[in-house]
């Protein structure tokens, strides 16, 4: 194993062990967790989507292989793999399984048993277990081949052995571990945010009125191949003129025009972290007046929401801070009549900025923590990483303004992590200024 391979083996050994010490603080030394990595997805006939790993099974391990079962007991401290065997007639078509050895050797685990092994190992390892930690409802049949264990175990009648009478998503520990990220994972984001600027900066660049979406899509993804990122965290919003105001547009193959905004969301995931950002940029190079000025309002939105991500801060807070901005920014261009308040409370915003401007993130792109911890809105901690994303969008079919506010849409989006002091701005680098934006636009 080389040196790089041993200090990512102890990153995954540092993270089961806090899971342990989590699951025995939460019930003692007589827990159990089982999770289950991703399964293969059939796209057509022979021809299967791309895979990627669960992301808390990989978070745990680091194996990349479908169909594996970790398993964690907290009283002896132990891991067991079930993996697929080596199989080297599959090996041929697929490529190398690490098997029973490289589960061992590799990955950590103590005890490592092929997956056709799983249910006759089960029943022992339940044994004199009280709480299990499995996600009920992901995978049927692993849902009954648990399940069926445990009635098995029940039914020895007279034996000094119990099996779990509590089963509880392990979610409920494991989240809120993820939700804080080591200096490990904050370098893993910090690497997915320079790669995503590269490609940003190389769309403002690019971007011509007669160059197709799926141009400009295409560069992304071979930036973020290139930098060593195996995949887009999520598919990449790439929108000119019209759907800048579809929030979700993913179609990627309109012609861009003279005098388009285009809104690009794209974010690279590197080593199973990702990024996320949106930047909206003028494809003839210059904003015109009523780009630049709505422009400006989501770039107040967003600059002060992000001096808002201070630990103790609660989340709503940023959020809140946002619909504020952009409410007297729309009062101050006409766009919106009233007081600000009023028109807060009454939500008369929402037809422009209809979406929540914060999420977290990690492993996945919208990722696991609550919101909440008990009733109250969650405040923010050093560790958190989240996303700050203002947006105003006016459809072309929106007959309540002007015509020549039509078919705008803005938003602006960077990556946050929460700090003992002023926020760190991971994907800080990307133009957002106006001018810097039209700057990059010209190259």
């Amino acid at each position: 194993m080389t040196g790089e391979g041993r200090r990512m083996q102890e990153i995954f050994r540092r993270r089961r062990e806090a899971f342990f010490a989590r699951m025995a603080e939460a019930r003692g030394d007589d827990a159990i967790a089982v999770v289950a990595a991703a399964q293969t997805q059939v796209r057509n006939d022979t021809v299967d989507h791309p895979f990627r790993q669960d992301s808390d099974f990989y978070y745990l391990t680091g194996f990349e292989e479908p169909d594996a079962i970790l398993v964690m007991t907290t009283r002896e401290r132990k891991t067991t793999l079930f993996v697929r065997p080596s199989d080297p007639k599959s090996e041929i078509w697929d490529g190398a399984r690490a098997g029973i050895d490289g589960a061992k050797a590799n990955f950590g685990a103590d005890e490592a048993f092929n997956l056709a092994e799983l249910d006759a190992n089960l029943v022992k390892l339940l044994q004199n277990q009280h709480r299990l930690y499995y996600r009920i409802g992901r995978n049927r049949s692993l849902d009954a081949r648990v399940l069926a264990a445990i009635e098995r175990g029940r039914m020895r009648g007279r034996s000094p052995h119990h099996f779990p009478s509590e089963i509880v998503d392990p979610g409920v520990v494991l989240h809120e571990q993820r939700l804080f990220k080591s200096e490990d994972d904050l370098v893993k984001m910090r690497k997915a945010a320079a790669i995503t600027a590269e490609a940003h900066v190389r769309a403002m660049a690019m971007a011509r009125p007669g160059m197709n979406e799926a141009e400009i899509e295409g560069m992304f993804l071979e930036t973020f191949r290139r930098r060593g990122a195996k995949r887009a965290a999520y598919q990449p919003i790439v929108g000119s003129g019209p759907n800048t105001t579809v929030l979700h547009y993913i179609e990627n193959g309109r012609m861009m025009e003279e005098g388009d905004l285009l809104l690009i969301d794209a974010g690279a995931e590197y080593e199973y972290f990702a990024s996320d950002v949106t930047r909206t940029f003028p494809v003839s190079g210059t904003f015109s007046r009523e780009q630049r000025a709505l422009y400006e309002v989501v770039l107040e939105a967003q600059l002060e929401s992000i001096a808002a991500c201070r630990a103790g801060t609660p989340i709503d807070a940023v959020h809140d801070r946002a619909v504020e901005v952009v409410t007297r920014g729309l009062v101050r261009l006409g766009l919106l009549s009233g007081e600000p308040e009023k028109l807060i409370a009454e939500e008369k915003y929402k037809p422009f900025f209809m979406h929540r401007s914060n999420h977290w993130l990690g492993m996945d792109v919208h990722d696991v923590g609550g919101y909440f911890v008990g009733a109250k809105v969650r405040p923010l901690e050093p560790g958190m990483v989240l996303t700050v994303e203002p947006g105003v969008y006016i459809s072309k079919n929106f007959t309540n303004v002007p015509p020549e506010w039509r078919g705008i849409g803005i938003r602006i989006e960077d990556d946050v992590a929460i700090t003992e002091r002023e926020p760190e701005v991971l994907t800080g680098a990307i133009p957002k200024s106006v001018d810097d934006v039209e700057r990059a636009c010209r190259g």
